[in-house]
């Protein structure tokens, strides 16, 4: 299984970024996955927002429930204005929809992680670092 097919089946998960001189996480869900980059959306308004604009490395992880497998995406968070990809991320998430209205919203902000390094881990086969 690759991982874009685990993102798929297991699009919740949590996302950490650094606070400060701290690790914040928060429950963050994936939205798809387009030219090998992992994407998300967040809030202008939001803590998650401003953490990565000050660092943009940022770690996503994500587990089936049997915990097999485990996926860790890192890497580098860089925003995007692209209204086709926020369409595409509104379009596919009616909740997300509901929120934000269209894709000219200026409180909706789109991110990709490029993957850096992608780690998975199953108790059968333990830690591997996969190519992204």
């Amino acid at each position: 299984m690759n991982y874009e097919e685990v993102l798929k089946k297991n699009p919740n998960g949590v996302l950490a970024t650094q606070d400060g001189n701290k690790v914040a996480t928060r429950v963050f869900q994936y939205l798809f996955t387009e030219g090998g980059k992992v994407y998300f959306c967040t809030s202008n308004d939001k803590p998650v927002y401003k953490q990565l604009q000050a660092n943009p490395y940022a770690s996503f992880c994500t587990y089936a429930p049997d915990f097999a497998p485990v996926l860790s995406v890192n890497g580098r968070a860089v925003f995007v204005e692209d209204l086709a990809l926020k369409t595409r991320a509104l379009d596919e998430n009616p909740a997300i929809k509901a929120i934000y209205g269209g894709a000219d919203n200026a409180a909706f902000k789109l991110f990709y992680i490029e993957p850096e390094a992608l780690q998975t881990f199953t108790f059968a086969e333990g830690a591997k670092t996969i190519k992204p």
